[in-house]
């Protein structure tokens, strides 16, 4: 299944003109280049400097179109638990929007930094398998900030086109926090899912590894100092790995056409353990990640078919 190009619509902002994407697209300095306006004294200089959150209406970024290729979407299969074919797991073009998120939270039209950003939600929509080897265009979109009870609240929305069908879409939501709106929504509503069975043992270095191939290099994810420094007490997994996880878990029971939503909870804490749990819903199935010993969520989801 495809979808014809059509006029873009989405949060405000959307439908403004794109910057591209030039330089590296990942790695250590595309993370120093956002981590510096969250530094005392160099957050005044000029091009570091970040402008009001009042005026910002929104902001886009474009990258050259990139091939799919089967190095990186074999390594990426074997870090998230994804069994190798010939299509990339419905998760992977995320790895070719973060570049795009990065920029637009290093630019200085963008009102916040990126250090201190929080992922609370995630919804990816494939409308069809994407092969290796098909080029995509990929443009990421983000409009006015939105209420929430604890800060604010912005959505990055990404398209991916093979010519001129969409094959694959995303929204980030993402919360800066600071004075909240009382009466404003938290967010999606996901029912709670008891684990069924299955549980993970998760690496010391799986933030590491997961970086390796992402591109996330942020220093929550990597060492238990670099963790501390922001916050934490050891590294954290990301929350893209562990929904990628789930979706690894229930792929072969998917459609080739889906939508899947999550919620991002608790940090899940490095090493450590998860629980998973699924069950059948009308049209697809409910989903989350869990500590086996307080039960507590880490993560919950839902898929649908379209």
């Amino acid at each position: 299944m495809t979808v014809a190009r059509t006029p873009s619509s989405g949060p405000a902002g959307a439908d403004a003109p794109a910057k591209e994407l030039s330089g590296s697209t990942g790695g250590l300095s595309v993370l120093a280049r956002a981590a510096l306006p969250a530094l005392p004294v160099v957050n005044r200089l000029p091009g570091v400097r970040k402008s009001s959150a009042s005026g910002f209406t929104g902001l886009a970024f474009t990258r050259p179109a990139v091939v799919v290729e089967r190095s990186e979407v074999d390594a990426y299969a074997a870090v998230c638990g994804f069994p190798v074919k010939d299509t990339a797991p419905l998760s992977y073009p995320h790895m070719l929007a973060f570049p795009l998120h990065m920029a637009i939270m290093s630019d200085p039209a963008f009102p916040y930094p990126a250090i201190g950003t929080v992922h609370l939600e995630n919804s990816i929509t494939g409308h069809r398998p994407v092969q290796v080897g098909e080029t995509l265009a990929v443009r990421t979109a983000v409009g006015a900030p939105r209420p929430h009870p604890k800060g604010r609240v912005l959505d990055f929305v990404t398209t991916a086109y093979v010519g001129d069908d969409l094959v694959w879409e995303s929204t980030s939501t993402y919360l800066r926090r600071g004075a909240g709106t009382k009466d404003a929504p938290f967010g999606t509503t996901f029912e709670d899912v008891a684990p069924t069975g299955a549980r993970w043992r998760l690496g010391a270095d799986l933030g590491r590894r997961y970086a390796a191939v992402s591109g996330d290099h942020n220093p929550i994810h990597l060492y238990p100092l670099t963790a501390r420094a922001l916050g934490f007490k050891r590294q954290i997994a990301h929350g893209m790995w562990s929904k990628a996880r789930c979706l690894a878990a229930l792929e072969n029971r998917l459609p080739d056409a889906v939508t899947v939503e999550v919620s991002f909870r608790k940090p899940i804490f490095l090493p450590g353990t998860v629980a998973f749990g699924s069950r059948p819903t009308d049209d697809g199935y409910a989903f989350s990640l869990s500590d086996p010993r307080s039960g507590s969520f880490h993560l919950l989801g839902r898929t649908t078919a379209l």
